[in-house]
């Protein structure tokens, strides 16, 4: 997994050369899954940003580089995202037919037909008619997206009161689904972070910046601590949702079979 905070600042390298670095992650609210990189593409196509979607990456060999299955011509000849307004759906659906990407809003899995972005795009696209049908549905449609950057400091409250803000978000690397937010309990406990998966949710206040999980304080203070100083592995997980009495993720989500 990975850290927001570690991609930001990460270049993206296209098949031909880099194309510029990660300014932030845009995230949708339903599934709470990292649907577009915003790149700024610096001294190559200056004064400007772009989207890149997960299916692009080829791999992410470290929070560092990121490379992509693309060029500079398509990505300079792509839909870039208004700086004006947020995306909405009618754009994604411009954004998806222009690379040939899967509708990720339509089908049982958490990519649309797929369950992860990496796996080979075989999905039937749908034909000229059915876009234009869909297009057409969803133009006033809203997506849900979020800023990660801009949800970083939101409040998280205990079903007894207030435990601490959001610090970061670890993302599965093979699903870019948000795992984890991580929770700086500094007022509370000093020196203590905790992880809260976004499945804890009971609602989100974005007007007032608060998140509310159904933890009370007490399951928050006994519970594993996080050291984002180290990796975080599946014991460390597996002893969260223990202790919780919660279903594990990886034990219901579709996983990809060893090559």
């Amino acid at each position: 997994m990975r850290t927001a905070g570690e991609l930001k600042g990460g270049t993206i390298e296209a098949m031909d050369g880099d194309i510029g670095s990660v300014q932030d992650v845009y995230f949708d609210d339903r599934t709470w899954t990292v649907r577009y990189v915003l790149v700024d593409t610096g001294a190559w196509l200056p004064g400007r940003q772009v989207l890149i979607s997960p299916f692009a990456f080829q791999a992410v060999p470290g929070a560092s580089r990121l490379r992509t299955s693309l060029t500079k011509k398509q990505i300079e000849n792509g839909p870039s995202p208004d700086s004006d307004r947020p995306v909405n759906r009618q754009r994604e659906v411009e954004f998806s037919r222009y690379y040939g990407y899967p509708y990720y809003w339509v089908g049982p899995y958490r990519w649309g037909d797929l369950a992860y972005p990496g796996l080979p795009l075989e999905a039937p696209q749908p034909s000229p008619v059915d876009e234009e049908m869909l297009a057409r549905d969803l133009e006033g449609g809203d997506p849900n997206l979020r800023s990660a950057r801009d949800v970083m400091g939101y409040y998280i409250n205990a079903t007894d009161g207030d435990i601490g803000h959001v610090e970061d978000f670890l993302v599965d690397d093979e699903t870019w689904a948000i795992r984890y937010i991580i929770v700086d309990t500094r007022n509370w406990l000093p020196g203590r972070r905790v992880l809260v998966s976004p499945e804890w949710i009971k609602e989100v206040s974005w007007q007032d910046s608060k998140v509310y999980v159904d933890l009370s304080k007490r399951h928050i203070e006994a519970a594993p601590e996080f050291d984002p100083s180290m990796p975080l592995d599946r014991e460390h997980e597996a002893r969260l949702y223990d202790y919780l009495g919660r279903s594990k993720y990886w034990e219901r989500e579709p996983r990809r079979k060893a090559e």
